[in-house]
């Protein structure tokens, strides 16, 4: 019996083919840990009021650098949340793992940089505010405070993400110890 030639077919088959997409992985700045669930928002003695990212890296894929001046966006590769709402969990979890101040604060984080370089680094560079009682009592003490930190990190997107926690997870303990210490100076 003979085979025959079906164009048509061999063509919607190549079509479907070409269309097949890798799959999506996701990835999130909270580490895994075991134990008891945290809670949402850190204890009573700190709020954090609101995290903000850079626009460049602000979306559901993770981006990364390529080069000096170019960014690059992982079609495959995406945060589990917003960008900015990575961080802020991801700081939640930090700081409630650790002692809180005597006095309300309420803290607001702007992410000047958050760089991910594969087979070289993670850098955070974080600009954020720690104020006494209500957000919008004017005669608090009110501390302002740039960190920078660079973690160094392997070529892969999961090396990335791993340093840029580490990061997140010092600047837990800077910010801690600010709220600690009365927020009196920067650390």
């Amino acid at each position: 019996m003979r085979a025959t030639f079906n164009a048509p077919l061999l063509m919607i088959v190549l079509l479907l083919a070409a269309c097949r997409s890798d799959p999506v992985h996701y990835h999130t700045l909270t580490p895994l840990h075991s134990g008891a669930p945290r809670s949402a928002q850190v204890g009573d003695s700190l709020r954090i009021e609101r995290v903000m990212v850079p626009p460049q890296v602000d979306r559901s894929q993770i981006v990364i650098r390529q080069g000096t001046n170019e960014l690059v966006l992982l079609e495959t590769e995406w945060w589990g949340a917003s960008l900015a709402d990575e961080v802020q969990s991801a700081l939640i979890n930090e700081l409630n793992n650790r002692p809180g101040g005597r006095e309300k604060m309420t803290l607001r984080i702007e992410v000047q940089r958050f760089d991910l370089v594969p087979g070289q680094y993670a850098l955070l560079d974080a600009r954020w505010r720690m104020r006494a009682g209500q957000s919008t009592d004017q005669n608090s003490n009110e501390l302002i405070c740039q960190t920078i930190l660079q973690q160094p990190s392997g070529a892969a997107v999961e090396d990335l993400v791993m340093a840029q926690q580490a990061n997140l997870r010092k600047l837990a303990i800077i910010v801690s110890d600010a709220n600690r210490a009365g927020a009196t100076r920067c650390p």
